[in-house]
């Protein structure tokens, strides 16, 4: 039986315990005697109770059971050809559950494969029966025991609470154990890394060329990891987004929230939030077939020499890509703010240009901070773009004439392709990872403190 299916089983068996829960409350208030909770929570109790164990054991049996039948699946390896090299047995291993998968065709394998991929697909069939018959036992046994619980003294209530109090505990639990995980990770690989390479060459060199030595006379491998040219070409293809994004951005978003009609606000607000749908690699495609030759064209009739793949290009798109996420938030925090404030500029004689500038958008300038801030981060975020219009090349310039590259860019070129988590060239990305996530820890520090202390202001 499919998951799937499992799982609308036990949709519809927990339908079944919150209607006869209800039911049952329903009778027990239209009694003499006086009930503690309302009809809806006692059978959000018999649900919940009708859910909760089987789903405790479903991630209990399903966790386990890939070691339980990898386990069996080496032994009868073991036992039919005896003890065997890694590589072998790994190679057996991937034979005998895509035999058992059905997905190699065309392949010539040994019988005893065969024989043990037949067994291994048979355990598991019968591991899932086996599931799914505990289960729908577990969700029968909660609803009955459950039901019989339900009372006129019985605080279904408060167990319904303490169940989505806990619920939602495990919630945030996992959220964060998920950030702590990535961080750890992140910190483990990196430590390993400049256990490789020095802090001070990959903090403070100015050249990135990771390609390591895989033997000591190979040429051009002795590898360099300067991460100088990684940031210098992150900064500065966001800074160039930026100087696009937040002017257009701003100034749409004022526009549309102060003078604006309601009905063309609401056909141009959906439209420039389009952009924000399209895919990236649209936007690079764009970037690197339309944008890049248009500059290009553009300098070589200024006498400029501007490359194929340039920051400008790639900066100039990513831009655009971005400018909804600081128009449409702008929009919304400009529209929160009072409108008596703007009535009050008005009594005291202020045109509209100057109630906004010195009163709508100091009292939304921590909104307009915090979309100015998502948007430096989804620059910096930004790969594939990049790759499309600004190159691989890490070059330290200023110039955004010239091709450079970004962070994200050389973590996605490092980790494609087989990896060796031993080698420094690998290593690498993790650095860069660690790196990026406290740069942007700061800016989002800083862009805090920048608006607790304008929100005390205004407030």
């Amino acid at each position: 039986m499919s998951i799937s299916v499992l799982l609308i089983c036990l949709a519809l068996l927990a339908a079944v315990g919150f209607t006869a829960g209800r039911n049952r409350g329903s009778a027990l208030k239209n009694g003499a005697v006086r009930v503690h909770s309302l009809p809806n929570y006692h059978g959000a109790f018999v649900m919940f109770m009708t859910v909760i164990p089987p789903c405790f054991l479903a991630l209990v049996w399903l966790s386990l059971e890939p070691t339980l039948l990898d386990r069996t699946m080496k032994s009868g390896i073991q036992a039919a050809f005896g003890d065997l090299e890694p590589s072998t047995a790994n190679l057996l291993i991937s034979q005998v559950k895509g035999f058992a998968a059905g997905t190699t065709t065309g392949v010539t394998v040994k019988p005893e494969v065969v024989e043990i991929a037949e067994r291994f697909a048979n355990a598991k069939f019968t591991s899932r029966i086996l599931l799914a018959v505990s289960i729908m036992a577990a969700g029968a046994v909660g609803l009955y025991f459950s039901f019989l619980k339900l009372g006129p003294s019985f605080r279904a209530r408060n167990r319904v609470e303490k169940i989505v109090q806990i619920i939602m505990i495990c919630a945030s639990a996992i959220a964060i154990l998920t950030t702590i995980g990535i961080v750890l990770s992140l910190i483990f690989e990196t430590v390993r890394f400049f256990g490789k390479v020095p802090l001070s060459e990959f903090l403070f060199g100015l050249k990135w060329s990771p390609q390591t030595a895989l033997r000591a006379e190979q040429v051009g491998g002795s590898g360099a990891f300067g991460a100088v040219p990684l940031f210098a070409g992150t900064l500065l293809i966001t800074l160039i987004a930026m100087c696009v994004a937040v002017p257009v951005g701003l100034f749409s978003a004022i526009y549309m929230s102060e003078y604006a009609s309601p009905k063309i606000r609401a056909t141009a607000k959906p439209v420039l939030e389009i952009l924000a749908g399209i895919p990236t690699v649209v936007y690079g495609f764009f970037a690197a077939l339309t944008v890049a030759p248009m500059f290009r064209g553009m300098g070589e009739s200024l006498g400029l020499d501007v490359a194929s793949e340039s920051a400008l290009a790639a900066g100039v798109v990513m831009g655009v890509m971005i400018i909804p996420f600081v128009s449409s938030l702008s929009d919304d925090v400009m529209n929160a703010v009072p409108q008596a404030l703007r009535d009050g500029a008005y009594a005291l004689g202020a045109t509209k240009s100057e109630t906004i500038r010195q009163v709508v958008l100091p009292a939304a300038l921590p909104g307009i901070v915090g979309s100015v801030l998502l948007a430096v981060s989804r620059a910096i975020g930004e790969t594939m773009i990049v790759v499309m219009a600004a190159g691989l090349a890490a070059n330290l310039t200023i110039n955004p004439l010239e091709a450079v590259t970004t962070v994200t860019v050389q973590i996605v070129t490092l980790l494609v392709g087989d990896q060796e988590f031993d080698s420094a060239k690998t290593l690498a990305a993790f650095a860069l990872g660690l790196l990026l996530f406290v740069i942007t820890l700061i800016l989002n520090v800083v862009a805090l403190k920048v608006v607790q202390r304008y929100r005390e202001r205004y407030d």
